[in-house]
């Protein structure tokens, strides 16, 4: 006969109440029933605890688990503060733990993700994405750039940013949402995001009618935040960075039966990214020498290598990957992917700390080589696209191009390279400051400081010496408490635009002939 047990139990933000053949969801709990002992040591022998939501089963021999809650139970005059470790569903109750070990441990694997035992993608796996997703998704251009007469270069841009959520993750989203099973399908997915790939599943699950769910961090941009709600998603907002945001979407994964969509490493994720290779091998008339991908949580670049190497074997696969997250260079030296430090980048989409263990594997062996690119050629790079080729680009999109443009790949002179411009999901905020910053890196912002005198028509005269310049002045601020020469002489600190850096050269030169001491930054 079964014990008659009916004690509560709270469970993090959860209620959960016990009852015969159920399962349990967490564990750590203040259990308050008179008579503990009983029926939990009777419950432990028949499994019978359960929680709302779960997955996993206590197990029949945690006999000794369930003894040790009875006996505080029983200490403390029936209330008891428990932690009970549970290996999997069939496994059994393993000594006490922390709840954020059980989050990491139990709750939150994702077998499609699982780095002790990774999933490399074949060339088979892009050939069937690429008929799914045929009529979804746009067959963006790949055009010749005019930068490739002034880089020595003949090069090609292939443009997804052109997608209809503006960046590339849309082949690998639908792909995976046309993947699903019928039951899946009526339940749907979840996905941990910052922007893009919440975009795209968003959109997608809207167009396949799936219901899709995303978690993103405060620090998401809110444009991305209300696109998604419009798309039909439900929107998550929590978390101070991406990982706190993936902690939650697996929690939600998990309690609700959903499909957790990593957006780098899926494997029909890699699948669909590396349809644009096999759509650049379509489109070019002739010989691709080298294609330079941008790299983050790898997904892209491992899509890419694995359609170009089959089909196009002597094609370089080049990845290039901000200096502020070289988690694919790391990977690579370690051999395995490895933790790296992530500092703030102009390109946010390529900040993963960890690669996936999907992604590197199915191209460690296959591509040519990783670099890495500076903040100030990522801005050169999206004002070069803007002025020369009428695109806006993300950070991450301009990636590539920031690696000839720095100099990177003297080995692709007089060669054919197709650039992958991967998105173009730009802040307009951010896109102002960027413009700026390129311009600098180009010498045709200049920033200087000199001391002219005080007198009446002193800072006129130096006003005349640049208009006489064709110097156009954007900022100009004037010091005296704070000069410590010449009471009659005031500090100038100049902001002004030149034509180019040869003639901001001749500007300085003039400006030292007739004040002596200039000092630029």
């Amino acid at each position: 006969m079964e014990p008659d047990l009916s004690f509560e139990a709270t469970l993090e933000s959860y209620t959960v109440s016990s009852g015969s053949g159920s399962k349990l969801r967490s564990y750590t709990t203040n259990i308050i029933d008179p008579d503990s002992r009983n029926d939990l040591s009777a419950a432990s022998s028949s499994g019978g605890l359960s929680g709302k939501g779960s997955s996993m089963s206590l197990p029949q021999d945690a006999s000794a688990a369930a003894t040790a809650v009875a006996a505080a139970a029983d200490v403390n005059g029936g209330a008891a503060d428990v932690n009970v470790s549970l290996a999997d569903s069939s496994g059994v109750a393993a000594s006490t733990s922390t709840v954020d070990d059980f989050v990491a441990e139990e709750q939150l694997f994702d077998p499609n993700c699982d780095p002790n035992n990774p999933k490399p993608i074949q060339f088979q796996d892009v050939s069937a994405a690429a008929y799914k997703i045929r009529k979804g998704i746009v067959r963006t251009p790949c055009d010749r750039s005019h930068m490739s007469r002034i880089t020595n270069m003949d090069i090609y841009l292939k443009k997804d940013f052109l997608q209809y959520t503006g960046s590339f993750k849309e082949r690998g989203a639908r792909y995976t949402l046309l993947c699903l099973d019928k039951e899946q399908r009526k339940v749907g997915v979840v996905a941990a995001s910052a922007g893009n790939h919440a975009l795209a599943l968003a959109y997608h699950g809207q167009e396949l009618g799936i219901p899709v769910a995303v978690v993103m961090p405060t620090m998401a941009p809110l444009m991305k935040i209300y696109a998604c709600m419009q798309y039909g998603a439900r929107v998550v907002v929590t978390g101070n960075d991406f990982n706190e945001a993936k902690i939650i979407a697996m929690r939600i994964a998990k309690t609700e039966g959903l499909l957790y969509v990593n957006g780098y490493d899926h494997p029909q994720i890699l699948a669909g990214q590396g349809t644009i290779g096999l759509e650049i091998i379509e489109q070019m008339s002739k010989p691709v020498d080298a294609v330079v991908v941008p790299v983050g949580g790898g997904g892209l670049i491992a899509g890419i290598a694995v359609a170009m190497k089959t089909m196009s074997p002597n094609t370089l696969i080049i990845g290039a990957e901000s200096e502020r997250c070289p988690s694919f260079t790391d990977a690579l030296k370690s051999g395995e992917p490895v933790q790296s430090v992530v500092k703030s980048s102009l390109a946010d989409g390529l900040s993963v700390p960890k690669v996936g263990s999907n992604a590197f594997y199915s191209c460690r062996d296959i591509i040519d080589r990783i670099v890495t690119v500076s903040e100030e050629f990522i801005a050169l790079a999206i004002l070069r696209l803007l002025e020369l080729e009428k695109v806006v680009v993300e950070g991450a999109g301009a990636a590539g191009l920031a690696a000839i443009l720095q100099g990177l790949l003297p080995e692709l002179q007089g060669k054919t390279v197709v650039v992958i411009l991967c998105g173009g999901n730009i802040d307009t905020t951010v896109l102002g400051r960027v413009i700026e910053r390129g311009l600098a890196v180009d010498g045709r912002l200049i920033h200087f400081v000199t001391t002219v005198s005080d007198r009446p028509g002193g800072i006129a005269e130096l006003s005349a010496i640049l208009a006489g310049m064709g110097v156009s002045i954007k900022d100009i601020f004037h010091e005296r408490a704070w000069l410590k020469s010449d009471i009659f002489q005031v500090k100038v600190r100049c902001v002004c635009e030149v034509r180019d850096r040869e003639h901001g050269e001749e500007l300085l030169a003039k400006l030292k002939d007739k004040y002596g001491h200039v000092s630029v930054n």
